[in-house]
């Protein structure tokens, strides 16, 4: 059976405003996508595997804050630092740091360790994941979660689709056909592997997952 091409088309949360109630729907079903997927509770494993311990993590794409908060619980003498377009949350952890704006223009200003994301770097195109990777360089160690772009999460979308509310199933497909193969996503960004040790994994639920440490 042929690959899917990977296809980028705009998503209905990016355009809303973060207090629209289609809005707060709308990342409470990524909540639930988020357990089903198992993506934060992989990156936190990930980054307290790293030694010597991370002292300085930032997120990109922070959104609500929700993977920051579950960082700063399980590594709490690290600094956690959330970058995205929205203003910090509402009733955010003080010891957790923000910084609104767009991240390839808010991550030269950050001084860290590590940097994370999940379900983010597939809404750019393969010129701006290059962008990306060169601002990237300066960490020492690389944590992503994304869509993995195969047949099985499509089909999965579909059947949890009537659970799901309108602007989730748009979203949700839309995000797997921009989504990574295996391989993919270390090649975007970039990352030599003269420099870096990388793996690309994927699981059958319909996460593509890459961990990177300089060497």
């Amino acid at each position: 059976m042929r690959e899917l091409d990977r296809v980028i088309i705009p998503e209905i949360l990016d355009s809303l405003n973060p207090a629209d109630p289609r809005a707060i729907r709308s990342r409470r079903d990524l909540s639930w996508i988020d357990l089903f997927l198992c993506n934060s509770r992989w990156i936190v494993r990930q980054l307290k595997k790293q030694t010597p311990p991370l002292a300085r993590i930032i997120e990109i794409g922070a959104g609500e804050g929700a993977l920051c908060r579950k960082v700063q619980t399980s590594l709490p003498s690290a600094t956690v630092t959330g970058l995205d377009l929205i203003p910090r949350p509402a009733n955010f952890p003080s010891g957790i740091q923000w910084l609104s704006g767009d991240f390839f223009q808010t991550l030269p200003k950050i001084d860290a360790d590590a940097c994370v994301g999940s379900l983010i770097l597939h809404h750019f195109s393969g010129e701006a994941l290059r962008d990306l990777g060169a601002r990237l360089q300066s960490f020492r160690s690389l944590t992503f979660c994304e869509p993995l772009r195969s047949r099985l999460p499509l089909f999965l979308s579909k059947l949890s689709s009537q659970f799901m509310s309108e602007v989730t199933r748009h979203d949700m497909p839309a995000s797997i056909r921009a989504g990574f193969r295996p391989g993919e996503l270390s090649t975007f960004l970039g990352l030599d592997s003269k420099k870096w040790n990388t793996s690309e994994s994927s699981h059958w639920r319909g996460a593509l997952r890459l961990v990177a440490s300089r060497r």
